[in-house]
């Protein structure tokens, strides 16, 4: 529940952070990824990209999402810019959850997504948290659950399906 102390701050317009992202994507494509950054900033959290088969199109769908590291482990959240529903990039790693992600001066490797719970979820949730300390308020303001995602290593070699 929300409450006066809280209250998380006002969020932009949806279009304005779906046009956000398309440019940030645009500039990805244009800079040849140089739009990235690690976790190690006054942020405190990093810019990855990430491609996955589409659900319903079978297609590569890419997007750039936001990252923190446990260990050599990314870790992100599927809250959507705080908006109702779950991301489409979260429901087609939820349908196919082989993908590549491509750090900040990495070349791109192939990962499985996983959903966390339990006590895994609570811990990484509290290490972001450490990074964003309005979360709990945005969370909170959504009627769904947050999805927290591990990209745990995928041997290439044996794996071509992204």
């Amino acid at each position: 529940m929300v409450t006066q102390d809280t209250k998380p701050p006002k969020l932009p317009p949806v279009w304005f952070k779906h046009l956000f992202w398309r440019v940030h994507r645009f500039l990805y494509r244009l800079t040849g990824g140089r739009v990235l950054w690690t976790p190690k900033n006054k942020r405190g959290w990093g810019a990855m990209h990430l491609t996955a088969i589409g659900r319903k199109s079978g297609q590569q769908r890419s997007v750039i999402i936001g990252y923190i590291d446990d260990g050599s482990t990314p870790v992100v959240l599927a809250m959507n810019g705080w908006d109702e529903g779950q991301p489409a990039w979260w429901l087609n790693l939820d349908a196919h959850p082989d993908a590549v992600i491509r750090l900040k001066g990495q070349p791109e490797r192939p990962v499985h997504a996983r959903r966390v719970g339990g006590e895994e979820r609570d811990r990484l949730w509290q290490l972001w948290s450490e990074v964003d300390e309005g979360l709990d308020a945005y969370a909170d303001s959504r009627s769904a659950d947050t999805p927290v995602i591990v990209f745990e290593p995928r041997d290439a070699a044996t794996d071509q399906t992204v």
